[in-house]
């Protein structure tokens, strides 16, 4: 199990602390300071089952530097983007054996236990 985690988020911090109180082992990537590959983005969204601009941060101000709201939905691209700004992709996201979910409420995070 894995979460990409952002410590200044609140969510991500509420998600690590359920992961703990849970007693599961996991991995804690910073996303930040360590950001996905494509290749490791496009498989985790794949295991999301979702797209890149459904799991964007669009309030953030690069987001709106990029004019992501208009941005074509082409899954590659998205993902080039995200990538080189790791900062748009949601927080937190627990992946696991089974699959991975954004993590941002209690349902979600057991889910995510749920799944491992």
């Amino acid at each position: 199990m894995e979460i990409w985690h952002n410590p200044r988020c609140s969510k991500s911090r509420a998600a690590k602390a359920a992961l703990d109180e849970a007693g599961v082992k996991y991995t804690e990537r910073r996303y930040l300071d360590e950001p996905p590959t494509a290749e490791e983005l496009e498989a985790v969204l794949t295991r999301i089952g979702a797209e890149p601009w459904e799991v964007a941060r669009l309030n953030e101000p690069v987001a709106r530097e990029l004019g992501l709201r208009d941005l074509e939905h082409d899954r590659a691209r998205w993902i080039e983007i995200m990538v080189a700004n790791p900062v748009l992709i949601q927080r937190p996201i627990v992946v696991t054996g089974e699959g991975a979910v954004v993590a941002r409420d209690n349902e979600s995070v057991r889910r995510a236990l749920d799944s491992r």
